[in-house]
């Protein structure tokens, strides 16, 4: 094991119908450098999640709501996807809140599949280059995004993927994004 993230606390923000496979790879990786994890949510108690968004994958424990989170508690912040978790995140207010003041930190976020979704209704990727599942790449560029169609694309603060066929690159690469930055005090 690895500690290149101890010291480090990430957040992953998430809703009911969050894709599991790309929730629990990122995170294990990120426990496996030594990072502290904390999964935020809508709600407190457990969310559902999916396999291939249809298929039901069992239920993750939240650790905080993200309308009682502190942006200043987290190092890094993780969107996962799925088609319905970031269409609900988009929907709520404090969910969008808090991506938009996180993303105002200059702190690394990392996305795959759909999650750039929660990013392009916080309206923080105008002028960015960023990859996400092909379905959702017109709602990028129309939030002013310059996509591309890579395994893993890497743009200043942001890391991002395609899908879960990406996930052993984007576990590799956000590991090494997020120890680019020192940790909070």
């Amino acid at each position: 094991m690895t500690h290149e993230l101890r010291g480090r606390t990430v957040a992953i923000l998430a809703a009911d119908g969050v894709e599991r496979v790309e929730l629990d790879l990122p995170r294990g990786a990120l426990y496996g450098a030594g990072a502290a994890v904390e999964v935020l949510s809508l709600h407190t108690g457990s969310l559902w999640a999916r396999e291939w968004d249809k298929d039901p994958a069992g239920t993750i424990t939240v650790d905080q709501e993200v309308g009682k989170a502190s942006v200043s508690d987290y190092d890094a912040l993780l969107l996962p996807g799925g088609t319905v978790n970031p269409d609900q995140l988009r929907a709520d207010p404090a969910a969008v809140e808090f991506v938009r003041a996180f993303v105002a930190t200059g702190k690394p976020v990392a996305s795959i599949c759909h999650g750039p979704w929660t990013l392009a209704e916080a309206d923080v990727i105008r002028g960015r280059r960023l990859t996400s599942w092909m379905s959702i790449r017109t709602d990028l560029r129309n939030a002013g995004a310059e996509v591309v169609d890579e395994e893993v694309c890497i743009d200043g603060q942001f890391t991002t993927s395609r899908s879960p066929f990406d996930l052993p690159a984007f576990c590799a690469a956000i590991v090494e994004q997020f120890a680019a930055v020192p940790a909070t005090a």
